[in-house]
């Protein structure tokens, strides 16, 4: 973020003129500011369309994902415009004449399109090609070609020469036309932005102009290039040296023959893959959803965290609440590949405090119940439900739908048997008392049937007798006196180990005595008030190393790290078990499913 500060002087000196000067001696820094935030804007939402993959999944050209080593390469991606903002700036203070055009000239538009046919394409072209030699390939041009997925953030991330000649021949036609005569600021508006619109096009990965113009009209395909035919130029290096007319191409004998076959192949909106794998995940709050992978690349690659800027967007999320509460069904959100293996991530559209409302409850169900046949439909072989979707209240765990649909074929599956594993592995092995609150959940009851086998006193937290009663009955009568029931915090004032399955305050936090570690299983994770402590993160495992096209985060998890309900349902799938795992947790097979995960290479975080 520092080098925004470069933006400064031009910022200083539109400022300084409007206090002390006459204002149109600084309209030229200003109009380079807003170009430079259109042209950031222009990046921005060719990102956020082409991985919108709800919309995008069937036309992608490279079905891999971007991975967190191709985020990191591209992350100062657009250090070109504060270059070229500087080039701007010295241009109009060596041609005076730039910074006092006229807002309109309609000559100066065919003026600048020849120039750009004539002297920018053919450059282009023949420089590309040069840059394709071995030295200046080495040297100068294989950072831009070592993203393995075109976006188009990459049409921005190349070295400073390639920087300089783009500079160049984006400047030919403005400059050329203004020193004619014919130049206007529209035109330098309107012809920087598709110039950055066509590269944006060319590296979106997504397969946008359909087949039927081309068909129609066949001298077009020789004009405008295509994401595909670009791609192809990243796959096959000696083909399709255009900028953005193959005509250069087929007169120079390097346009690649699979050009057009492919381009009506990616265009036909049939290249989708069917996943294997499922997590069928909700939006958490406002701000939580502004982490979703193509609102913003930066901040959904890193582990969520509140940030200022979030509170500006805030408005423009709640409005998508609104219109989802409406209109939307379950949507894919993300993927990754897992031993060549399909994953995705679908988001069922309601946002966590909808999950409480009590006249909200069937229509949540129904899009899980769409979203689970749909997977069965599509031929999905596990569907792994998280957090809230999976809430025994609503639906029992997911039982509601097994029993409503008993021949299904995708396996349903809430994760929770990893989920116990992962919170009774993280305590010491010398333990001998745990402090558990919500002690007759799901989660609560297998953790504390699996303590009290192992002679571990669980002091269960619960103003219910009866619920109590009905697990420690679950329980081997020699192990009926290491479940305890107490009602009040105060009980936990001399235990050290505190597993955490429902919010508490800062006064409720206050009964443990100081060294405390508070594991937890609750959404959202408990604030951590005692600096005299020591808080868990959520369980979760972290995906083996042979993940490809991971580059997102899920939520406060950090990179390559899931959620354990999450990891569970990859064990299911990996292991290939046929029943259902909806329901009570079988704490029997904790220890089956903690070995499978770690034979898979799946990790501890």
């Amino acid at each position: 973020m520092e080098q925004y500060v470069l933006y400064g002087p031009l910022l200083a000196k539109v400022i300084y003129s409007r206090e002390w000067e006459d204002v149109t001696r600084s309209s030229w820094c200003l109009h380079i500011l807003i170009i430079c935030a259109l042209r950031g804007l222009v990046h921005q939402l060719w990102y956020s369309y082409s991985n919108m993959l709800f919309l995008t999944r069937d036309r992608l050209i490279c079905r891999q994902g971007v991975g967190f080593k191709q985020i990191d390469r591209e992350w100062d991606w657009d250090n070109f415009l504060i270059l070229q903002a500087f080039i701007a700036s010295m241009a109009c203070y060596s041609f005076p004449s730039l910074a006092n055009l006229p807002l309109w000239n309609s000559k100066g538009y065919i003026i600048a399109l020849l120039l750009h046919i004539a002297v920018s394409e053919p450059l282009y072209y023949w420089i590309h090609k040069l840059l394709h030699s071995d030295y200046l390939f080495t040297h100068y041009h294989s950072l831009h070609h070592a993203s393995e997925v075109p976006q188009s953030f990459t049409a921005g991330h190349a070295t400073l020469l390639e920087h300089l000649i783009l500079s160049v021949l984006i400047g030919i036609p403005i400059v050329g036309t203004s020193m004619l005569g014919f130049g206007s600021t529209i035109l330098i508006y309107s012809y920087v932005l598709m110039f950055d619109f066509l590269r944006c096009l060319g590296h979106s990965n997504v397969e946008v102009i359909p087949n039927g113009i081309y068909e129609a009209f066949p001298l077009l395909r020789y004009l405008l290039y295509t994401p595909t035919y670009h791609s192809l130029h990243h796959k096959e290096m000696n083909t399709n040296f255009c900028l953005f007319m193959p005509l250069y191409d087929a007169l120079g004998n390097t346009l690649n023959t699979k050009s057009w076959p492919l381009h009506k192949e990616k265009s036909s909106g049939k290249n989708g893959r069917i996943p294997e794998f499922v997590f069928l995940a909700h939006v958490v709050d406002m701000t939580a959803a502004l982490h979703a992978p193509f609102v913003l690349r930066s901040f959904s690659s890193t582990a969520f965290r509140t940030r200022f800027f979030l509170i500006i967007m805030w408005p423009g999320s709640f409005l998508v609440m609104l219109v989802m509460w409406v209109l939307s069904k379950t949507f894919l959100i993300s993927h990754y590949y897992l031993r060549d293996r399909l994953h995705q991530t679908w988001a069922v559209p309601r946002f966590g405090f909808q999950y409480f409302l009590p006249f909200a409850t069937d229509g949540i169900n129904k899009l899980i119940e769409e979203a689970i046949l749909r997977a069965d439909r599509i031929g999905v072989k596990v569907i792994s439900l998280a957090a809230l979707n999976k809430n025994e209240a609503l639906n029992g765990g997911g039982t509601l739908f097994v029993k409503k649909h008993p021949n299904l074929k995708v396996r349903v599956c809430h994760g929770n048997t990893l989920t116990a594993a992962v919170i009774l592995h993280e305590l010491p092995h010398d333990v001998k008392e745990v402090f558990l609150t919500g002690a007759t959940s799901k989660l609560g009851r297998a953790i504390a049937l699996y303590l009290c086998q192992r002679k571990v006193r669980v002091l269960m937290l619960t103003l219910s007798k009866e619920r109590f009663q009905s697990i420690q009955k679950e329980a081997p009568k020699e192990c009926h006196s290491f479940l305890v029931q107490v009602t009040k915090y105060q009980a936990a004032q001399n235990c050290k180990t505190w597993i955490v399955g429902k919010w508490i305050t800062h006064r409720e936090q206050s009964w443990a005595p100081p060294g405390t570690h508070f594991h937890q299983f609750v959404v959202p994770s408990i604030l951590p008030f005692r600096r005299d402590c020591t808080y868990g993160e959520l369980a979760a495992m972290k995906l083996p190393d042979d993940v490809q096209g991971l580059g997102s985060c899920e939520y406060s998890m950090d990179r390559g790290v899931v959620h354990a309900c999450h990891a569970g349902g990859v064990i299911h799938f990996l292991e290939g078990w046929t029943h259902h795992e909806v329901g009570a947790i079988d704490v029997d097979r904790i220890d089956l499913v903690w070995k499978a995960a770690l034979k898979h290479g799946l990790r501890p975080v």
